[in-house]
């Protein structure tokens, strides 16, 4: 499994788009990356760009992690 994710830790300009302490997973995309933005996938599937101080980092355990994307 390669995937990202990350875990919101401000919503404050996003409050309908975004939860605070929700895990979020990551779609590659370097050029959003440069930019200093990153692209999450929400609830409906779809994925949107937000800036990247909105979220932190998160390694999950290998069992976790496809327990995640299983669920998904």
């Amino acid at each position: 499994m390669n995937q990202q994710f990350v875990i919101c830790i401000d919503n404050a300009e996003y409050p309908a788009s975004l939860e605070r302490r929700k895990l979020y997973e990551v779609v590659p995309d370097a050029d959003a990356e440069a930019l200093g933005q990153v692209r999450v996938k929400d609830e409906s599937g779809e994925d949107y760009l937000y800036p990247q101080e909105l979220f932190v980092a998160v390694d999950l355990p290998s069992s976790t992690e496809k327990a995640v994307i299983s669920a998904a």
